[in-house]
Parts: structure tokens; sequence; C-alpha cells
């Protein structure tokens, strides 16, 4: 029989479809998303559709409980977000022995310093580490989600890369758009998401201030705004660009559409991504490798380390270092061929293993393995022998080198990177 799959979590959205889809595509009826709440007016005003009545595999908690408990007891493989409501649930299903395969971003995204908190530890061991010998399983959306989990002993060999997974555009000859930059004089660099602090799009303002003070020809697609709560911060964006004499350089796009968003990447050079440790992932980096573009990162956004090679597909900078993002964003200007070549490799990225078909493809795989294990120590169990964990090694024994459901390496926060202005060879910082 075919494995029964279900997937819970807030809401659906255009970052979660993909990969439902394709679960959907390979086992059928036998997938089922649960949804828990309603989507945010908020993001509903940036261009996020909401389709959960449309899409007849989504069951909706608040109309019918009973049946959602029963997808997510009685399912073969559990995917779940960080949804509290469900926690009861999970934990009656892990001491039966089902599988529980756990979304999370990172648990201590304001600094691993408070792992020390008493009440934090309790609360992260009932939630996660009594279960460290049950088939419970972390998927790390964020490259220093393991080393998060590792502070508290949760998840012992049971953490694997993961993230989220836009929708996948291939294009003719498995390559991106070409960019045409000898047609035109000007380098065009893009720049996506919410005003908000920790996306800091003051950062690529400043950028853009330092490129025109230093003569590079270039335009700047800035897409996104600020919440209707607080729209101090878009005012503060447009000040900024008029006192520096910008208005030639810098384009406010607004809030965007999706579609009009990969619109805007597929026709761009650089992307510039500045977001920092308060980022998860970073959904954005995913689309613009995937549109074809060289992107020049901040090295504590969770995506970066998993999705960008340093010097082999694209950028990475150390937070906050403006001289390394200047330095190295002016390189790939001035060096249209070295771009070119950053944006195929990041396209192959994304479509060659980053993407929602791979991942669904790669748990499947592994979670029929999962469920054998299961199978197996349930009857040394019903035998008397006494209760052991998993055998996490030969579970492990044919995983992925690298993308989706490969080992999640322990990376620490705030990674040494390279700069270029050291004249040291390019490292893969965070691989």
């Amino acid at each position: 029989m075919p494995l029964t799959v279900t997937f819970v979590s807030n809401y659906i959205n255009h970052h979660q479809i993909p990969f439902c889809e394709a679960l959907r595509s390979r086992i059928g009826s036998g997938f089922v998303f649960v949804q828990m709440e309603e989507m945010e007016e908020e993001r509903r005003n940036m261009g996020w559709k909401d389709r959960s009545e449309e899409l007849d595999w989504v069951l909706k908690w608040s109309e019918d409980r009973t049946e959602a408990e029963r997808e997510i007891m009685s399912c073969d493989i559990l995917i779940a977000g960080w949804v509290p409501e469900i926690q009861e649930l999970l934990a009656k299903r892990l001491r039966i022995h089902r599988p529980v395969f756990q979304i999370s971003e990172r648990i201590y995204k304001d600094g691993q310093w408070k792992a020390v908190s008493p009440r934090g530890l309790i609360s992260k061991y009932r939630a996660f580490t009594q279960f460290r010998k049950e088939p419970y399983f972390l998927l790390c959306a964020g490259a220093y989600v393991a080393s998060d989990f590792g502070l508290i002993g949760a998840f012992p060999e049971k953490k694997y890369c993961w993230g989220y997974f836009p929708p996948l555009i291939s294009y003719e000859d498995g390559k991106p758009p070409v960019r045409r930059r000898g047609a035109r004089d000007a380098a065009e660099l893009v720049w996506a998401g919410r005003f908000v602090g920790f996306k800091h799009v003051e950062r690529v303002l400043e950028l853009a201030d330092r490129l025109q003070k230093d003569g590079k020809a270039f335009v700047l697609h800035v897409i996104g705004g600020a919440s209707t709560a607080d729209e101090s911060a878009e005012q503060e964006a447009h000040r900024y660009v008029t006192e520096h004499g910008l208005e030639e350089n810098v384009i406010f796009h607004g809030l965007c559409t999706p579609e009009v968003v990969r619109d805007l990447m597929e026709r761009s050079d650089i992307f510039v991504f500045t977001s920092d440790h308060g980022e998860g992932w970073g959904a954005v980096l995913n689309e613009a490798m995937n549109s074809g573009c060289a992107p020049v990162a901040d090295a504590q956004a969770g995506a970066v380390p998993y999705l960008i090679q340093n010097g082999v597909n694209g950028y990475i900078f150390a937070e906050g270092d403006m001289e390394d993002l200047v330095v190295k964003t002016e390189r790939l200007i001035d060096d249209p061929e070295l771009c070119e070549r950053f944006a195929e490799t990041s396209y192959r990225a994304i479509a060659g293993s980053w993407n929602a078909q791979a991942a669904a493809d790669r748990l499947l795989v592994f979670g029929e393995k999962v469920l054998d294990a299961c199978d197996e120590r349930r009857l040394r169990l019903t035998g008397g022998v006494r209760r052991t964990a998993l055998e996490m090694k030969e579970l492990n024994a044919d995983l992925p080198v690298e993308g989706p459901l490969s080992l999640a390496p322990h990376l620490r926060p705030f990674l040494k990177v390279p700069r270029m202005t050291e004249k040291r060879p390019e490292s893969h910082a965070g691989r």
C-alpha cells in the first residue's frame, strides 16, 4: 500500500503548495494538509493568495477537528510545523512509535545564550528532548537550526537539511534567462522583502549610495513595503533616496504579487539579500537563484549557508559588513561574465536539488525506511525485548550528500566569512 502523509501547519501558501502538490502527485489521496488557522490580512495585502478553499486536499482544523485529529494520528508519516495546539497529539503519536517529522526554524534566534534558561529548557524538554529515542526527526528550515537543537540534546543523529520550496520555474536548455548586460549600460540589482527591522532595507539603500559614489552604473529594484500598522520604515526609505540623490538609481515597486516579483528577478543581474539572523529561512533567495540572479547575501539568514557556496554560485558576507557587501557587489557589476557564471550555478542548485520535487522524493524514500525500522522495532518490543532506540546509523547510511534530507551540519551562528579585501582564496562558507 502507498504511504499516507499528513502535513499540519498554520495555513497553506505559495511557498508550501509546490511541496504538497509534489507529494500529492506521488501518493494521490494519501496526502492531506491540515490547516490550523486562516491567512493573515497582512499577507493578503502583500499579494499572497488564499487557495485553501480550492484545494481539495486541504482540511481545516476549525471546520472538522475530529477528522483532522484522525488524519494526524492515523497517517504513516506526519510532517508538522510548529503548532502548539497539537503538541499533545504529537506526544501521543510518538509514544506509540509512529513517525513525526518536525519542521522548525531556529529556537534561539535572539542568541544561543538563552539555552541556559531553566524555564526554557523545561519547555523544550517537554516538547522535544524527552522524545529523543522515538521516531522524531527534525527538518531544519535554516542552517543554524541544528546547532540550536544540539544545545538541548534533542534529535540526536536525526537532524536533516530542509527549507522552503517555492515554485520551480524551468527554462529552455536548462539555463536561466540570458542577461544582456552588453545591450544596456547599467547592471540591474533587486531586493525584496517587508520593511521590517531584520530584513534591513536600509542596508541595500546604503549600498546604492556607495555604488553611486563609486561611479557604478546600476538600477536597484526595491520590492516590498511596510505594514499598514507602521509605515514609518517605508517613509524613511523614500526619504533616504531623496536626500542622497538616488532617484535615478532606485525604483520602489511597492508590494507585488509573487508573479511580478519573479518577473523583476528574471530581468535583474544581482540579488542583494540583507536579512540578518531574524530571517529563519528567506524563500526570496530560492526564487532569485531560480530566476538566474547572482546572489550577494548575509551569512546569518537561514537559507544562505545551505543554498550558497561562497565564490562558486554567489557571495556571502558577514552580518552587517557593509564594506564587504560593497566590494563583492561591485565585483559582480564590474565582471559580467562572473555574474553570469554565478547566475547559472545558482539556478542549477535550485533546479538540481533545492526544489519541491526533490524534497518530496527524498522524504518518501526515507519515510519508507523509517516505517520499516519502526515495524521491526515493534516486533522486538512485543517479543519482550528491552526498549531500544532506532538504529540511526543504518537509517542514515544512504542519505544524499547535500540538499534536502542530507544530514544537517551543526553550524554555529556568526560564521566567519572571508572578506574579498583580505585577498584570500574564496572558501565555501557554511558548507
